[in-house]
């Protein structure tokens, strides 16, 4: 049986304006592999287009935790972010999910929950899946598009090669 996305209640799939899910399944990387690449977001802009200006809210820090406040700019919209699931690799299975918040008005306000899920399964593969369940405009405008599941595909196949190709960031 293959782990899943936990979700708070307000973003379960199915319920919000817009939800996007992509998966790959990789030969030869470990979580342990791919951790760092999602956990530094340093690394985004070096292997993902579609990502700008990652930040963390605290200058010092260099790695995202629980709890950890940062921005980025993604899609066309700026946003804020709150880590609000952090499980580092253990025993081949490791998440991290955040929540993300854009300003403006009713027309523009997006607010999102991203989920990572790292899974390793036999045969020297590791499943990556990422879903991201979004409430606003924005996101009833974005439904039905292949705009989020293109952009997160982009996102999985950059993670992976990064990973394997051992970029510095």
């Amino acid at each position: 049986m293959l782990n899943e996305i936990f979700w708070p209640e307000r973003f379960l799939p199915g319920t919000t304006d817009n939800f996007a899910s992509n998966e790959v399944i990789v030969e030869g990387l470990s979580a342990n592999d791919v951790w760092p690449y999602l956990t530094h977001i340093q690394a985004w802009d070096k292997y993902y287009a579609n990502c700008d200006g990652a930040k963390y809210a605290d200058p010092e820090r260099k790695e995202l935790e629980l709890n950890t406040d940062f921005e980025f700019t993604t899609f066309g919209f700026d946003v804020v972010g709150k880590v609000i699931e952090f499980s580092a690799p253990q025993q081949g299975l490791a998440r991290i999910s955040w929540s993300g918040l854009t300003d403006g008005d009713a027309e523009h306000k997006l607010e999102v929950v991203h989920a990572w899920l790292l899974e390793e399964l036999s045969g020297n593969r590791l499943r990556i899946l990422t879903q991201e369940s979004q409430i606003g405009k924005p996101a009833k405008d974005l439904a039905g598009t292949t705009t989020m599941i293109d952009g997160h595909q982009a996102w999985l196949n950059g993670l992976t090669k990064a990973a394997k190709e051992k970029i510095a960031f």
